[in-house]
């Protein structure tokens, strides 16, 4: 890449490339750049995006790798990811450093794709790889927002799988794809929802339209709509918020004269009290619940 054709107008470059081009002065790059990366240097004073990260892992690889994992997903739309994750980078060998984290994993072409200027492994390998990389909520709220971004085939991301058995971490990958749903809104809607499933719940589903007439009147985060049973996640900004906070009192009575149980989860609470909630309410609706002998131990650490 020619130093004229620099992506974001120079907002990240390889220092000794860029002096030697006559881009920048050496004396310009100590006033004006602070190091990203070993050799790679970003404008002062500019708020640092993810892409900007993720070019300057690029560069840092010579040019060679391919970003990969979490960065992926956020380059090719997952919402919810912080911009100062680790950039992933596979397809090369390198030192690893501070926020850069080399996969020393091998790509085929057809598991690689461009985003934002960028070599990217595509959607069905990202998520090939987030499934099994991170720990296993952290995977399953990754799979989601993918999932809820733009649908892929988890049919093609288990034939991928398939592909590579030599793969670490190919057992959680292929225990979590039948658990993805795109309906989750939020990663915390996406840990309810695997709390509830690895308790013995039955599958909830999710953004459940509730109409009056033909008309919808709300969508519920996720629930049971055979049992009438629905759990929301009251975020912070919702109780922080007193207009928001009265709308969703509102809400909530209109639900229940409709013959909604609607419990409401809130971040600080342990997981135990209100999946004891959602059991009374699902119990009281005629719901026959039987966990496993795992699912139990499960339920226990939820205390």
């Amino acid at each position: 890449m020619a130093m004229g054709s620099m992506p974001c107008m120079n907002r990240v470059i390889l220092g000794g490339e860029a002096v030697r081009a006559g881009v920048v002065t050496r004396h310009e790059l100590r006033r004006d750049y602070t190091t990203l990366y070993r050799g790679v240097f970003v404008r002062k004073r500019i708020e640092l995006t993810l892409r900007d990260r993720a070019i300057g892992a690029w560069l840092a690889t010579g040019r060679k790798g391919v970003i990969a994992g979490t960065a992926a997903a956020a380059l090719h739309g997952a919402p919810w990811i912080d911009v100062d994750v680790p950039i992933e980078v596979a397809g090369v060998r390198a030192r690893p450093q501070h926020g850069l984290i080399i996969r020393c994993f091998a790509l085929s072409g057809d598991e690689i794709t461009r985003r934002s200027g960028l070599p990217v492994t595509t959607r069905v390998r990202t998520a090939l790889d987030v499934g099994r990389l991170s720990n296993r909520a952290g995977a399953l709220t990754r799979l989601d927002a993918l999932m809820w971004n733009q649908p892929f085939s988890t049919e093609e991301v288990s034939a991928l799988a398939d592909r590579r058995p030599k793969l670490p971490g190919l057992a959680q990958l292929r225990d979590l794809l039948p658990l993805v749903d795109g309906g989750a809104a939020s990663p915390r809607e996406s840990l309810i929802r695997l709390w509830l499933l690895d308790c013995g719940f039955p599958r909830p589903e999710t953004q459940i339209p509730v109409v009056d007439g033909s008309r919808p009147v709300a969508f519920l985060d996720l629930g049971w709509p055979e049992y009438g049973v629905a759990v929301e996640y009251d975020g912070d900004h919702h109780r922080k918020d007193r207009t928001q906070y009265v709308k969703d009192i509102g809400r909530l009575r209109m639900l229940e004269q409709m013959g909604w149980i609607v419990i409401r989860v809130i971040a600080e609470e342990r997981p135990a009290v209100w999946l004891d909630r959602v059991e009374a309410a699902l119990r009281s609706r005629g719901c026959a619940l039987d966990p496993s002998d795992r699912q139990r131990v499960v339920r226990t650490l939820a205390a």
